[in-house]
């Protein structure tokens, strides 16, 4: 394992964004919004950004992607009643599964507070076995995919 602490991501490095607004209860003991909730504020962001596109319906989706994995790296705090912006490109697209790079960006910081990734597999919502991402999901999710 490295010693070197990667650099924080800026709003640049990342294709859409996401709002997703701080609340009281996310403050811990130590008067910053507690680690966990960070994994809340990466899976809502995901989750609206396909819903708003037409592609994800909670309720009625035959093909849903559930997270197998998933990670963070901090580097400064946010509290409440920050605004948290949620940066969101793709950093590989498979068969059947994505993963997502996102960050958290604290009101109108440029440098992230922190970056993280997670990974959706596509399944069939009533046998729970992977199956390829719909077409319509992909072009989506095509759309985030950084132009290097």
């Amino acid at each position: 394992m490295s010693d070197k602490k990667p650099s924080p991501p800026v709003r640049a490095d990342f294709v859409a964004f996401e709002e997703v607004h701080s609340r009281w209860m996310d403050n811990d003991a130590y008067g910053h919004i507690n680690n966990v909730v960070y994994y809340s504020f990466f899976d809502t962001a995901v989750n609206r950004y396909l819903i708003e596109r037409n592609v994800l319906d909670v309720i009625k989706s035959e093909t849903i992607g559930l997270v197998i994995e998933t990670q963070c790296k901090y580097f400064s705090s946010i509290a409440y009643p920050d605004m948290i912006h949620v940066g969101l490109k793709v950093a590989h697209l498979g068969n059947s599964s994505v993963k997502y790079e996102v960050a958290i960006f604290r009101n109108e910081e440029d440098v992230a507070s922190a970056m993280g990734h997670f990974v959706h597999v596509y399944v069939d919502r009533t046998t729970n076995k992977p199956t390829p991402i719909p077409q319509n999901v992909r072009t989506v999710l095509q759309q985030l995919v950084k132009a290097s």
